[in-house]
């Protein structure tokens, strides 16, 4: 069945047959002029009746749903400049310690020589070589930093060249760098080498999820981090062999975070996150905010993870 262009008037129809309290009408039809239908409905999960039952809990206002979606909004937004400090700090990290071994010029640092021998990866070297050459040819003359290494240089060295690379290549580049090369940039983090690698990865794919305004706080990765001693020092409840929160779930996020942005960093975004979870709560009054918590993965004691070494 295809679906068909929906008026306002027809949206507000539709969310009040399935039983929204619309108080303020013209307000309703303002946010989904702005916001559009389809986004906002993507928030309806936490306030309906059952997941199989597509009515909502009795007294559920277009204010509360409104509520999630800009704290969704928020929250993106906390996450997001948090993982470009660590996005920035990581390409950092790797092209010092490529650039002090192997030379800063193209032809000296994507030699693929200076990277893993393992037969299996030979493919994967050479597939990211090409990328990242890619980007040098696609990105680096619109790019005001690379084109004037390239103007008045002719080569562009690899702490100006991270710049165009995306967080999603510079995990790829990681995961083909010699194993000493990964050591000496995991141990930086205090992280071993294949726990570093993972967390990349997540990160790009949360990165991304915050750039394409996607929904976050629920949102549930393909990859699960490693038990850490976060999770036994919060107590986090055990079922089944493994930990209800924190294994692929926002919190989980959350936990790589602490590992990789320095004290100060993360006590000011936990601080963000309870501040943006103190004024949803205000705003809830069908469900309560221990819902919420549960659909992002947090414990009710999530706070005291700012406190932990």
């Amino acid at each position: 069945m295809k679906k068909e262009f929906k008026t306002l008037n027809e949206q507000i129809e539709i969310l009040r047959n399935k039983g929204l309290v619309i108080n303020d009408l013209e307000y309703a039809k303002n946010i989904l002029f702005k916001e559009n239908y389809f986004f906002l409905n993507g928030y309806r999960h936490l306030f309906m009746k059952s997941s199989v039952d597509r009515q909502y809990i009795s007294g559920t206002t277009f204010e509360e749903l409104y509520s999630l979606f800009l704290f969704d909004r928020t929250f993106r937004n906390i996450i997001f400049k948090n993982i470009l400090i660590i996005e920035n700090n990581i390409k950092s990290v790797i092209s010092y310690q490529l650039s002090l071994k192997y030379g800063y010029r193209e032809k000296e640092y994507l030699t693929p020589k200076n990277f893993t021998s393992n037969r299996e990866k030979i493919k994967q070297v050479n597939d990211i070589l090409k990328k990242m050459k890619r980007q040098i040819n696609i990105n680096a003359p619109q790019h005001s930093a690379t084109a004037h290494y390239l103007n008045n240089y002719g080569y562009i060295p690899l702490w100006v060249l991270v710049k165009v690379l995306s967080f999603g290549i510079v995990g790829e580049l990681y995961s083909i760098l010699k194993k000493e090369d990964q050591i000496g940039i995991a141990e930086i983090y205090n992280l071993d080498i294949e726990v570093l690698g993972n967390y990349l990865t997540i990160l790009s794919n949360y990165r991304n999820l915050c750039a394409h305004e996607d929904i976050v706080y629920e949102n549930k990765t393909q990859r699960k981090i490693n038990d850490t001693k976060y999770h036994k020092l919060l107590n986090i409840p055990f079922m089944d062999d493994e930990y209800l929160y924190g294994k692929n779930d926002l919190f989980a996020l959350i936990i790589v975070m602490k590992q990789m942005l320095n004290k100060e960093e993360f006590k000011n975004m936990i601080e963000e996150i309870r501040h943006n979870l103190e004024n949803l709560d205000l705003n809830l009054h069908s469900i309560k905010i221990d819902k919420v918590l549960d659909r992002m993965g947090f414990p009710k004691n999530y706070l005291e993870i700012k406190e932990l070494d």
